[in-house]
């Protein structure tokens, strides 16, 4: 029996704007933060860390909606919570006031996400263990009940997605081995970032290609003729075949996306990415069937797993870019994977920011490894920025993502990064000058 007994929130918040590292169309000033939550237990050595990633002026809205659902956390058994764990995810989820500000999206998503991410980090610490082996080394039937199946059975039932994972159960020891080998390919954003010059997009392209990466994505949205000069000479950089990615953040109309990104046609682009608004499934179908054979790519706004079913139904992406903390945590995670599996779409998660890149690694190993068994047409964002704060940071070789070794879902942050960046009496934020 391990007893949780105390649930700690800060705001959290990285300058970036001030270097507009993370700079695009839309976010033209970002501060990498997080929520972050501190699970202690009745164990003084165990503790569960996790967060919800932000931009900076809001994450105080985040922190106080944790804080409402500190209810359904504290005094809680571990063992109660993840024996049942798809029941306990649907109780934070359907708390009967804050139900009200939702359901399933929005500020309250975004807290349960922290939530739910740091208890898994909890309970794979206590198993000593990485969260992506916690879910490889489970059944079929116990991945089954972790999810909260509601709203789902239109698209895929709980036979169906059991068949998935029975089907490869047998043959995971292999493809662990094979992650052990090769890593997962990553593809590299922070090489394009918009705010940045040509001539700093230049170095760190050609600083990336020496690291060994081949998969590039590339910020557009604010000039037509700003966005051809940059992607044609990053297409140049890379060469014709290696995969190049562009990313629009949401900042055009159907019409506008289709029209804008018709300039781009002789780049062999492989996706466009949020061309539109993330809740428009069927504007995306449109810029799809427009585009075609270009891709289309969203998912890192896409609040919950119904708007993912209904992308998938409509054949309205061709890749599905889960964020792992715009869902309600790993647990509406996995509903995602296994939808994407049924209707055959490749999963390429949403990172970079502030520790995305750190809780991704093990979403594309489970995706791997228990789910989908398929790397074809997969690979997982990875930005170079302010890993050096978490305990467990991200190993990127060679252009990919080395297995987690370490117990735990790699969100925990140092303490002297907590105190640095917390919001507003850290370090960076006190004497902006001397950091």
């Amino acid at each position: 029996m391990t007893i949780i007994t105390g649930m700690h929130v800060l705001d959290v918040r990285a300058p970036t704007s001030r270097t507009l590292a993370g700079s695009d169309a839309v976010h033209t000033d970002p501060d990498y933060s997080v929520a972050y939550v501190v699970l202690t237990t009745d164990d003084p050595k165990l503790r569960g860390h996790g967060f919800t990633f932000t931009l900076g002026r809001g994450t105080e809205v985040v922190v106080a909606a944790m804080n409402a659902l500190e209810h359904l956390v504290i005094d809680r058994d571990l063992d109660t919570i993840t024996e049942a764990f798809g029941l306990w995810h649907r109780e934070l989820t359907n708390d009967t006031q804050l139900r009200w500000l939702g359901p399933d999206k929005g500020v309250i998503h975004l807290a349960v996400a922290a939530i739910v991410n740091a208890v898994w980090d909890l309970w794979a610490k206590r198993e000593e263990k990485p969260v992506w082996k916690v879910v490889a080394d489970l059944s079929p039937q116990r991945i089954i009940d972790l999810i909260d199946w509601r709203y789902l059975d239109d698209a895929l039932t709980k036979a169906e997605a059991l068949a998935i994972l029975e089907a490869l159960a047998p043959s995971r020891a292999a493809r662990v081995q094979q992650l052990r080998s090769d890593g997962y390919p990553a593809y590299i954003t922070s090489a394009g970032w918009l705010g940045y010059s040509d001539a700093k997009v230049r170095e760190l392209v050609a600083e990336a290609l020496d690291a060994g990466f081949t998969r590039f994505k590339a910020k557009v949205g604010i000039s037509i003729d700003d966005d051809l000069r940059r992607v044609r000479f990053m297409r140049e950089l890379i060469g014709p075949e290696r995969p190049l990615m562009v990313d629009a953040n949401q900042v055009w109309d159907v019409p506008q996306a289709i029209e804008w990104m018709g300039h781009f046609t002789d780049l062999n682009l492989t996706w466009i990415e949020e061309p539109t608004s993330p809740d428009d499934v069927l504007g995306h179908a449109a810029i799809r069937k427009a585009l075609a054979p270009m891709g289309v790519a969203t998912g890192e706004h896409a609040m919950n797993k119904v708007l993912f079913k209904q992308l998938f139904q409509a054949k309205a992406i061709d890749f599905a870019q889960v964020d792992a903390c715009r869902l309600g945590g790993l647990n509406e995670v996995l509903a995602v994977l296994l939808l994407a599996a049924k209707f055959g779409i490749p999963v390429c998660p949403h990172a970079g920011g502030l520790g995305l890149c750190e809780y991704v690694q093990h979403i594309s190993a489970i995706d791997f490894i228990v789910v989908s068994g398929e790397l074809d047409g997969r690979s997982c964002e990875f930005a170079d920025h302010l890993h050096e704060h978490f305990v467990d940071p991200v190993r990127v070789v060679g252009g990919a993502y080395q297995l987690p070794q370490r117990p735990g879902y790699s969100a925990e942050m140092w303490p002297e990064s907590l105190a640095d960046l917390a919001y507003p009496h850290g370090n960076v934020w006190v004497a902006p000058h001397e950091c």
